[in-house]
C-alpha cells in the first residue's frame, strides 16, 4: 500500500488551497495519506490540515527556523520525514512547489515528476509538455521514493469534515546557514486571490493603456472576481506582473474565466484549460480564443464591458 506525504504550502497561519488540491491528488494514487506541516509555530495550519477529507494524519516539525518558508531549510527536514517509509512525496506545483521539490529529490537522489495532472497508477501520471500542446505519460522506477510536484489547476481541493490525529516530530538535520530571509513584499487587494478564485476577468494588450485596464478592475468588482492579465498586457505595462496568467504566469482553473482583449496566443491558453467556463470578448473574430471559449462576443470591448455592467444591475 502506498504511504503518501504531502507538504503544506501557508502564509501567515493559513493553509494555502493548494494543500486541499494536492491530497485529491493523492486519493487518486490510494493509500494512507499524511499531511506535513513546518512551520515555527504550526497549531493553526495543522488543525486546518487534519480537517481536510482524506488525510490520515498530519505531522508537524516546529522549529523557529522554519518561520519563513526557505527552500533550503525546509529541504533537508522534508528529506528526513520523507525518507522514513513513504513512497510518494508531493507538493502543489505552485512557486513554493517548485522552489522546494527538486531540492528535496536531489537530497534523496531521485528524479522528479513535475506537474501531474492524471494520475494512471501508483507509478504511472500524465503530465503537460510542449505549453500543454502535448500530454506525456511517465512512469517512476518500482521501488524508489516518488517526489512529484501536483498540477493544481486539475484537481478540485478536498472536501473538509476531516478528523486526523497531529504528531510532533522532530527531525535529527543540520540546517544551512547560507540562506537568510531578507523580507516578503505583497499587493495588499480585497478582491479574491487570483490563483484560487472562482471568477477571473482578465484582459489583454487591447485595453491599451494601463488607464484603460481600469474597466477590467471594475467589472470584475462587479462580480467579486479577481484580476488577471495577458503576457502582453503585464509587458506593456498595464498591469502588474502578479496578474500574468498562463504558461509563465498562474495556472488557474476558475468556474468563471472572461477574457477581455485577449487573442489567446498557446501560452495563455495553457493557464486557463481547465476553467468551467470561459467567455471571450474580442474584436477579431478570428483569434484564437474563440476556439475554446463556451462563449463569445465579437465587438468593441469599450463598447461592450460598459453594456456588460449595466446589464449586471
Amino acid at each position: 500500500m502506498s504511504r503518501i506525504l504531502i507538504v503544506a504550502e501557508h502564509l501567515d497561519g493559513a493553509l494555502n488551497t493548494a494543500t486541499a488540491r494536492s491530497v485529491s491528488c493523492a486519493k487518486a494514487i490510494g493509500g494512507d495519506i499524511h499531511v506535513l506541516v513546518l512551520a515555527a509555530e504550526a497549531s493553526a495550519v495543522a488543525a486546518e490540515a487534519a480537517a481536510i477529507d482524506g488525510v490520515g494524519k498530519v505531522l508537524t516539525v516546529t522549529r523557529p527556523e522554519n518561520a519563513h518558508a526557505l527552500a533550503a531549510v525546509l529541504a533537508p527536514q522534508i528529506a528526513a520525514v520523507a525518507g522514513s517509509g513513504y513512497t510518494h512525496l508531493l507538493l502543489p506545483s505552485t512557486t513554493f512547489g517548485k522552489d522546494v521539490a527538486p531540492r528535496v529529490a536531489a537530497l534523496l537522489g531521485v528524479a522528479q515528476v513535475s506537474d501531474i495532472m492524471s494520475v494512471e497508477g501508483a507509478q504511472t501520471f500524465k503530465r503537460p509538455i510542449y505549453a500543454g500542446n502535448a500530454i506525456v505519460t511517465v512512469e517512476a522506477p518500482a521501488g524508489a521514493l516518488i517526489v512529484g510536484t501536483v498540477r493544481t489547476a486539475s484537481y478540485p481541493a478536498a472536501a473538509g469534515g476531516g478528523s486526523a490525529p497531529v504528531e510532533a516530530l522532530s527531525p535529527d538535520v543540520a540546517l544551512p546557514s547560507h540562506t537568510r530571509f531578507v523580507g516578503l513584499a505583497q499587493g495588499k487587494t480585497d478582491r479574491p486571490d487570483l490563483q484560487g478564485a472562482a471568477r477571473v476577468v482578465s484582459g489583454g494588450r487591447a485595453l491599451g493603456s494601463a488607464e484603460q485596464f481600469q474597466l477590467i478592475y471594475g467589472l470584475a468588482d462587479k462580480i467579486g472576481a479577481a484580476v488577471g492579465a495577458s503576457r502582453a498586457a503585464v509587458d506593456a505595462g498595464y498591469a502588474p506582473n502578479d496578474l500574468q496568467v498562463g504558461q509563465t504566469g498562474k495556472i488557474i482553473a476558475p468556474e468563471l474565466y472572461i477574457a477581455i482583449g485577449i487573442s489567446g496566443a498557446i501560452q495563455h491558453l495553457t493557464g486557463i484549460k481547465d476553467a468551467g467556463t470561459i467567455v471571450a470578448i474580442n474584436k477579431d473574430a478570428d483569434a484564437p480564443i474563440f476556439e475554446i471559449a463556451d462563449y463569445g462576443l465579437v465587438g468593441d470591448l469599450f463598447k461592450l464591458i460598459p453594456e456588460f455592467e449595466q446589464a449586471l444591475g
